[in-house]
């Protein structure tokens, strides 16, 4: 392909077409094209966009460089991702939930980057569970107990992964086109035929405004719609963290209290909404979400799903198995009043300094780790009264913790409780 001409049609405001797109892609991939062609291009798309049929078409192209999962005779198959959050641990719930009412949660997953937390981190933190297993072994246990989730395979959208890194050194992440097409080539090559998206709003999340955030989710919904999948947005608010617990083993204790119905309420809330926006694009009884947690089914097929993949299922039932860091510190009120402000963003900082998120991907975490908000958004304190319990180990990182998580706390006499949910896409 005449490379400097493709980039200089998107430089000059171009729409490319599907079949520049896919040997574009391919070219990159086998390594025709270097790194600093690639750059140059994706600056043009960061200040020209794209429009939405050139991202659905970027996006298969991207979605087809590596390997494709084929799930066809798994039945009604869901993927269910999040944009990334505080305390976001609404995958250790909504899955077991969607494969208690008979669908089949076949999920690849990353790991946590700075104060976002990841999926695989936190099951990592229950004793003997795996995350990496071959596509046979995905496949049979998507088959034989209906949900599995797995990091994420390097075989699966290649592309993305290199473009990726470039965009994170060249200041082109934040262009909507090329974030959705990130996030749903994945989701694509994943193999699901039904997704369920979780688009984070506030100052914790990624998308920082309800407009930028939407645009993202209608991109997405359309993106799904052109591959012939049936997709499902939440718009959901992450000012303040999701649940009361931040880090890792500290989170998974939470998802069990909250599959116990035992879990904070927003979690909980947050969690059916997903479920049942799922099972009503599979063309199933919203209904059945709330059924199977109730009746305690999700429980079971989480306990299943651990002992699958090689973990100590009795977590489900002791989750005090799920070892925390010995020592304590208690953040406590200088005022008494109202808990007006509780940034999402600083409590994850907070927790990133303690070692239980990662500076650079590969670093090591620690998963014991966390922070347990005893207060948040619209409840009253009194001056002394516990705000948050540090878990920490032999004082790592509390000095800065404790500081960021001290910011992240503003005592008032009124506050607004803004709604969890603020729409959904479909």
């Amino acid at each position: 392909m005449h490379v400097v001409e493709f980039i200089e049609k998107k430089r000059d405001g171009g729409e490319h077409s599907p079949a520049e797109l896919q040997e574009w892609i391919a070219a990159y991939v086998e390594g025709a094209v270097p790194d600093y062609q690639m750059a140059a291009w994706l600056m043009a798309v960061y200040f020209r966009g794209m429009t939405a049929a050139e991202t659905a078409e970027l996006t298969l192209a991207m979605a087809h460089s590596g390997e494709v999962l084929d799930l066809a005779g798994l039945g009604k198959t869901v993927d269910k991702h999040s944009s990334g959050g505080v305390g976001d641990k609404t995958t250790l719930v909504v899955a077991p939930i969607l494969a208690a009412a008979g669908l089949v949660v076949a999920k690849m997953s990353g790991r946590g980057l700075a104060h976002t937390g990841g999926t695989i981190d936190k099951l990592e933190s229950i004793p003997g569970w795996r995350a990496e297993l071959s596509d046979e072994e995905f496949l049979r246990q998507a088959r034989e107990v209906g949900l599995v989730i797995a990091g994420q395979s390097k075989n699966l959208a290649p592309a993305d992964g290199k473009m990726y890194a470039l965009r994170d050194v060249t200041g082109t992440v934040p262009s909507i086109p090329l974030i959705a097409s990130s996030i749903m080539s994945k989701k694509l090559a994943a193999g699901a035929r039904i997704i369920t998206l979780d688009v984070k709003v506030g100052r914790g999340a990624f998308m920082k405004d309800l407009a930028h955030a939407r645009e993202l989710a209608r991109l997405m919904v359309s993106i799904g719609r052109h591959a012939g999948r049936e997709v499902r947005a939440v718009l959901s608010q992450m000012d303040e963290p999701l649940g009361r617990a931040v880090g890792n083993a500290i989170e998974v204790r939470e998802a069990i209290a909250t599959l116990r119905g035992e879990g904070p309420g927003d979690l909980t809330e947050l969690s059916l909404a997903l479920a049942r926006e799922a099972l009503e694009a599979a063309g199933e009884d919203p209904a059945r979400a709330e059924e199977v947690w109730k009746s305690g089914a999700a429980l079971e097929k989480l306990r299943a799903f651990v002992a699958a993949q090689g973990g100590d299922a009795r977590v489900v039932d002791e989750p005090e198995r799920l070892e925390l860091a010995p020592d304590v510190y208690e953040l406590r009120a200088e005022a008494s009043g109202v808990v007006t402000e509780l940034d999402a963003y600083r409590v994850g900082l907070a927790v990133l300094r303690l070692g239980g998120g990662r500076e650079r991907k590969g670093d090591a975490i620690d998963h014991g780790v966390g922070v347990r908000l005893a207060k948040k958004v619209g409840d009253r304190v009194a001056e002394g009264d516990i705000l948050a319990t540090v878990f920490h180990r032999a004082g790592r990182g509390l000095e800065e913790s404790s500081q960021r998580l001290k910011e992240a706390y503003r005592i008032g006499q009124r506050a607004s409780v803004p709604p969890l949910i603020l729409e959904v896409v479909a």
